[in-house]
């Protein structure tokens, strides 16, 4: 008999209950209890939806951040929130957030500001985490509260539980050392914690445990492939039986190490890590049980269940009940249930497959391993149709789109100058401040807005009636920008609904989901487009808003247009060619909107690639393959334009000292990134590579509600200008301020702007 089991299942609810709630209560509009009700009910019907798995996991639910609840069940606080009074759980916001609730009466104390934890994305995904932090003297102490309860929840519930955590060298390894210690070194503290977790939840009747170890497909060194042996030989007499999960990609030189750990069985991504399976099955001892993720758990498209089962009948056979079978990762990454679904089309319907239906596919598997085929033939045959479908769509497949592609030369990808011949140009044209102002694009979504928007698809709005009210809103933005002194103004976005899905939406080749939701970062969701075929633009998609917004000002208006690494990195991606191809296909897509942008007298256009980080292969030794066509697919986009257009970009949350060079060879004339949050950490690598173009380091981290001091801007710009010269430095937020209130936001610029004032008064 196979065993089929999950990873993780989506916390945010079908509907973003979760969402709703978490945001409720941080304005101080609903209670604690109500926030605890609203994650048991969510955490009921997960298990239900789950009830056909021989195993569920337990614990993988949270209210920001699976991390950051690792994090707490170690007892591992930052030491700025140590000693708190209040309830646990507002202290695990203040540590995600900054801070809790707003104050009241009733609770004077629980919403305190401190500095939020930074935070990244989660390995090559959109999900962000709460980054841990290190120093040599870091204490550990076991909280099993969260864990525990959740446990007896579904034990009370009649669930196979198998608690999940993140296991102890990736929980090292995606931390950061704050005072350069060596992470390495807290290994002999944190292994008992670990001991003592395991045992208690051995005490609980529990069995497996689910420990994920995704640093394994990794390129690790010496030191962390010996931590790997030291923490599991040290963990291998605790009374629970362990699988190691991996994933997100194949073991390949950590393979040996990975089969010989000692612990009970294996999880392995058969999704990215195919190749690894053979060999594994030679080098695997006789009574572990190996776990192949079968079921893409990072994209929603239907597995071709036939082709699988190729491949896995022979396994089965040679591993009979050793065999388990799950998703490839936790399904955290895809939406709840395509039987939500209004807004699709029938045909790219069928063609896809939710966290509910990617779990339906795993149980069919399984039957046709257990009874054969021919138990589930129809079922079998229907898969198969649709497979044969989508292969031959004419919706997917534009001859045009891809001559065109066939056509890139390498002059498309050249400014006509290089940067120090453009920049008097526009300096000449632009007539700039020193340490200039602006914002990342995109401002307060207020409710007003999302209802007009909402109305209008739903017709109930006439498109005149819309226009209206989206100029309306424009027309404040650019008077909040004129009032408060800004030098580069934007149009604030409002008849945007998501910096992808907007474009998406205008583009052919793209479908967009209804509820196809996922969790981007806390209460943060995004509905991801679904690129299935062939892209190409067939009309202007910003000229028009953003002509209007300049007709308000005689100040310059930015063009803010997101770019195709970034379509590409937030989309669910058709896996039937190449990503590079896809990529290609929207570069030309976008490079017409930018020559129209130019045309039509916009001077300045942004061109954001938030995400141009997190594609990175997890292995170093392919990064430069992803980096050679992701850097061609930006400048493709960018570089059509005339010297006096001034080209920026945007990237935020994620490592980029790493790739700088790469960032360099964008040859945007600005690029603005994050760096509120590690106080201007990210600005180091300066030190070692003279960064030829301008840059505006994020002074304002708008994933807080904290709001800036005027001293605070000023110091992290001081640190900024000790790495670049001030003449190429901007001051601007660290992202996009549609998540923020007004009441947030006016005082929070009015501080970026006197920052400003000051410096240029003391340059």
């Amino acid at each position: 008999m196979t065993t089929i089991h999950n990873l993780g299942f989506p916390r945010i609810g079908a509907q973003r209950e979760l969402k709703f709630a978490l945001e409720s209560y941080w304005r101080g509009e609903s209670s604690l209890d109500a926030l605890q009700q609203l994650g048991a009910q969510l955490r009921q019907r997960h298990w239900e939806n789950q009830k056909g798995l021989d195993l569920v996991p337990v614990g993988d639910f949270s209210f920001y951040d699976q991390v950051l609840d690792m994090g707490f069940t170690l007892g591992h606080l930052p030491e700025r929130v140590r000693g708190f009074q209040g309830d646990a759980l507002d202290n695990y916001f203040r540590v995600a957030r900054g801070r809790s609730a707003p104050v009241s009466e009733a609770s004077s104390t629980c919403c305190g500001g401190v500095a939020a934890g930074e935070m990244t994305k989660w390995f090559d995904t959109n999900y962000h985490y709460i980054v841990p932090e290190f120093t040599a003297t870091t204490p550990f102490q076991l909280d099993t509260s969260r864990l525990l309860a959740q446990l007896a929840e579904a034990q009370a519930q009649g669930v196979q539980a198998k608690p999940v955590i993140i296991g102890p060298v990736t929980y090292l390894a995606i931390g950061k050392a704050k005072d350069g210690c060596d992470k390495l070194a807290l290994l002999p503290r944190l292994l008992p914690v670990y001991a003592e977790l395991l045992e208690t939840l051995a005490a609980q009747g529990v069995e497996w445990v689910q420990v994920d170890e995704p640093i394994l497909v990794t390129e690790l060194d010496a030191d962390w492939q010996h931590a790997f042996n030291t923490a599991y030989h040290q963990l291998k007499s605790c009374r629970v039986k362990l699988l190691l999960a991996t994933y997100f990609g194949p073991l390949q030189e950590n393979l040996y190490l990975a089969a010989h750990l000692p612990v009970a069985g294996l999880h392995l991504d058969a999704v990215n890590g195919r190749d690894d399976i053979v060999p594994l099955l030679n080098l695997l001892p006789a009574h572990k049980v190996l776990s192949l993720g079968v079921i893409n758990g990072r994209n929603i498209w239907k597995t071709d269940l036939n082709a699988v089962l190729d491949w896995l009948e022979p396994l089965a056979q040679r591993l009979g009940s050793r065999l388990w079978l799950a998703p490839s990762c936790s399904l955290l990454h895809v939406p709840v249930d395509l039987a939500n679904e209004q807004k699709l089309d029938t045909e790219v319907r069928s063609w896809l497959a939710f966290a509910l239906q990617k779990l339906d596919e795993l149980q069919l598997l399984a039957t046709a391993l257990r009874d054969g085929r021919h138990a589930v033939k129809d079922a079998l045959a229907a898969n198969q149709a649709d497979m044969l479908a989508r292969r031959t769509s004419a919706r997917v497949h534009n001859r045009a789109v891809q001559s065109a592609v066939a056509r890139i030369s390498q002059h498309m990808g050249l400014r006509e100058s290089c940067y120090a011949q453009r920049a008097p140009k526009q300096a000449a044209l632009l007539q700039l401040p020193l340490y200039p102002t602006t914002t990342i694009g995109s401002f307060p979504q207020t409710a007003a807005i999302r209802h007009t928007r909402s109305e209008f698809k739903a017709g109930r709005c006439t498109t005149e009636a819309y226009k209206a009210a989206m100029q309306a809103e424009i027309a404040r933005s650019v008077h909040e920008q004129e009032a408060l002194g800004l030098d580069v103004l934007v149009h604030g976005e409002a008849e945007r609904n998501d910096m992808v899905e907007y474009f998406g939406e205008q583009l052919e080749g793209y479908a967009f989901s209804q509820f196809g939701w996922v969790q981007s970062y806390g209460s943060r969701c995004v509905k991801p487009p679904i690129l299935f075929g062939d892209i190409y633009r067939p009309h202007p998609m910003t000229v028009e808003w953003i002509g209007y917004a300049q007709s308000l000002t005689t100040k310059p208006m930015k063009g803010m247009l997101t770019g195709p690494v970034t379509m590409l990195n937030w989309s669910f991606v058709r896996d039937d060619q190449p990503r590079s191809e896809s990529c290609k296909q929207l570069a030309l897509a976008i490079r017409q909107e930018v020559l129209d942008l130019e045309a039509a007298g916009v001077q300045i256009i942004q061109i954001d690639e938030a995400a141009l980080r997190e594609g990175l292969p997890l292995r170093q030794s392919l990064w430069q393959e992803y980096l050679n066509w992701a850097v061609e697919s930006f400048r493709i986009t960018a570089n059509g334009v005339r010297d006096e257009t001034q080209i920026h970009t945007h990237m935020c949350y994620s490592e980029f000292n790493d790739i700088i060079a790469a960032i360099a060879a964008m040859d945007a004339d600005v690029i603005t990134i994050e760096t509120s949050r590690s106080d201007m950490e990210l600005l180091e690598v300066f030190k070692h590579f003279n960064y030829p173009n301008e840059i505006g380091p994020g002074v304002y981290d708008i994933h807080t509600p904290n709001i800036p001091t005027q001293e605070h801007i000023i110091h992290l710009m001081r640190k900024a200008a000790e790495h670049i010269p001030a003449q190429r430095l901007w001051i601007n937020p660290d992202c996009g301020l549609k998540t923020r209130q007004w009441a947030e936001v006016i005082p929070a610029l009015s501080n970026m702007v006197a920052a400003a004032k000051t410096l240029r008064a003391v340059t």
